[in-house]
């Protein structure tokens, strides 16, 4: 089987047939190709960048892969600050020894998520390192994106704003997770990865007035809460029941004494919307097949103090806390 080696994260011949018999061979377009040291690109109005890095174990898991998180995790930060996709520079750190053909997977992965995301990879680095434990591989992602709906902000949110969810929470986190400790859920659990600008798009173009999106991702539901609460001052109720958690979630939670709320998505938005708009929102996330399981879920209220708070299906009050401590390791 066939390894990457150290000499082909040197910058020398073997790294120039490592770029070319791969990266460009499912990245290629004009852009990329030139391979110049840094990519020319044109956006027209006010952009919208980020960046992250990805390091989830294992790298393969059901419904995505290390480089479809990677690309579906820019592509989902520029896409709830109200910015469309343009570009995205992607960075590989590969210990020595690992699978050529599950590199050549990922890119691949990589390919057919910016193709539907409908955006280019233009920049790229490669550097391999000496084996140490786990003949792993780390990417880093960054994007550029045009933004599109601009004053989306979490300074924006007031008491009486509807709190919705797109879909059900914590399938990646959860999913990530059975698969590391062999806990099998069957084929049809799988991790909610999938970039979301052309929901984000969708729904904006209703004229809709969102307040503030943000992706649930490390922290979950929980996350987005608290730091929206510490940003704008207002506190939060939240009715359990209306929180949309697969059974598979609650299930390794129960066993794990874990808090869904604090399990990460890949693939859903948080959304702050007038109140007068809550159902419009609705309407128009469940036409799109990935807001079908869209759900209205809270509001946001006046507090003395800034809180997120659960009310329980018997009526009663929970203080939901935010996340703390080591959660889940290399879940993204």
């Amino acid at each position: 089987m066939k390894r990457i080696r150290l000499s082909e994260g040197g910058g020398g011949e073997e790294t120039w047939k490592l770029i070319r018999g791969l990266f460009l061979r499912y990245f290629n377009n004009p852009i990329l190709s030139s391979l110049e040291d840094s990519a020319l690109v044109e956006v027209a109005s006010k952009i919208a960048f980020t960046t992250d890095a990805f390091t989830v174990k294992p790298i393969f898991f059901r419904g995505g892969d290390i480089g479809k998180l990677a690309v579906a995790g820019v592509v989902n930060d520029l896409a709830v600050m109200g910015a469309k996709p343009l570009y995205l520079s992607v960075s590989f750190i590969i210990e020595e020894g690992f699978l050529y053909e599950d590199l050549e997977r990922i890119v691949q992965s990589m390919a057919k998520t910016a193709e539907e995301a409908n955006v280019l990879i233009v920049a790229g680095d490669t550097k391999v390192i000496p084996s140490n434990q786990g003949r792993d591989i780390y990417v880093v992602a960054s994007g550029i994106g045009e933004v599109v709906y601009p004053n989306l902000s979490s300074k924006n949110i007031k008491e009486g704003d509807a709190i919705i969810v797109s879909g059900p929470l914590g399938d990646h986190g959860a999913c990530v997770l059975a698969q590391r400790e062999g806990f099998d859920f069957g084929e049809e659990f799988q991790s909610d990865c999938q970039p979301l600008w052309d929901l984000v798009d969708h729904l904006l173009k209703k004229g809709i007035e969102v307040h503030a999106m943000r992706d649930p991702t490390r922290g979950g539901l929980s996350a987005v809460l608290h730091e929206w609460s510490w940003a704008c001052g207002v506190s939060f109720v939240i009715e359990e029941e209306k929180v949309p958690i697969r059974q598979e979630v609650i299930g390794i939670c129960e066993f794990l004494g874990l808090e869904a709320y604090h399990l990460a998505c890949e693939g859903r938005i948080v959304l702050a919307v007038e109140e007068k708009d809550a159902e419009k929102t609705l309407r128009a996330l469940r036409e799109h097949p990935k807001g079908k399981d869209a759900s209205l879920i809270g509001y946001a209220v006046k507090k003395d103090k800034p809180s997120v708070i659960l009310r329980t299906p018997y009526g009663t009050h929970r203080l939901l806390e935010p996340p703390m401590g080591e959660l889940l390791p290399r879940i993204c």
